[in-house]
C-alpha cells in the first residue's frame, strides 16, 4: 500500500485524503450518492478505500469514469441537452454554466419563469404573503412604547401653586 496522502487534488477540487472514496467523490461539485456509487464500481474500485491511498492510475480511471459515465439516461444531470440533443453528466464549472445559461435563455425568451428570475421572486410558485421578504419582518409591527419615566426634575423641584 501506498502512503496516506493528507489532501488529494482531484478534478479541480481539494480532498480531504482520509475520506472513503464514496464520500470524497460527493465534494465534487455534480456528482451524487448514487453517481459516485456507480463511478465506483465502473472504475472498479472499492468505496470504502480511502481515497488518499489511491494511486494515480486509479485516479486516473476514476476521473475517466465520471467524465464519460456508461449509466442509463436517468442518472444523468443534463438529459436532451438544448443545443445538442445528448444525454451528457456535468459536473463543476460546466455544471453552473449551464445552469447560468439556462436562465438568461429564460429571461431572453421572456417566459414566466425568466420575468420572475429577474424580479428577484420566486419562480417554482411559492407563496410571496409570508416568505421572500426584504428588509421587513413577517407579522404585526407594534409602535415602541416609550417607557414612563420619573418627573423630570425642573417639574419636581418646583414649589406647588399655594391653596387659597
Amino acid at each position: 500500500m501506498s502512503e496516506l496522502r493528507k489532501i488529494v487534488r482531484f478534478m479541480d477540487t481539494d480532498i480531504d485524503g482520509t475520506l472513503k472514496t464514496g464520500k470524497a467523490l460527493r465534494r465534487i461539485k455534480g456528482v451524487g450518492f448514487t453517481f459516485s456509487r456507480i463511478s465506483c464500481m465502473k472504475a472498479g474500485i472499492s468505496e470504502d478505500r480511502k481515497i488518499g491511498e489511491l494511486s494515480a492510475d486509479e485516479l486516473k480511471t476514476l476521473q475517466n469514469a465520471i467524465a464519460s459515465p456508461a449509466v442509463p439516461a436517468f442518472l444523468l444531470n443534463r438529459r436532451k441537452d438544448m443545443e445538442t440533443g445528448n444525454d451528457v453528466h456535468l459536473t463543476k464549472i460546466a455544471l453552473d454554466f449551464a445552469k447560468r445559461e439556462d436562465i438568461n435563455l429564460l429571461k431572453r425568451i421572456k417566459s414566466y419563469k425568466g420575468l420572475r428570475h429577474e424580479l428577484g421572486q420566486p419562480v417554482r410558485g411559492q407563496r410571496t404573503r409570508s416568505s421572500f421578504r426584504t428588509n421587513t419582518s413577517v407579522g404585526v409591527s407594534k409602535k415602541a412604547v416609550k417607557e414612563k419615566s420619573a418627573p423630570k426634575k425642573a417639574e419636581a423641584a418646583a414649589p406647588a401653586p399655594a391653596k387659597k
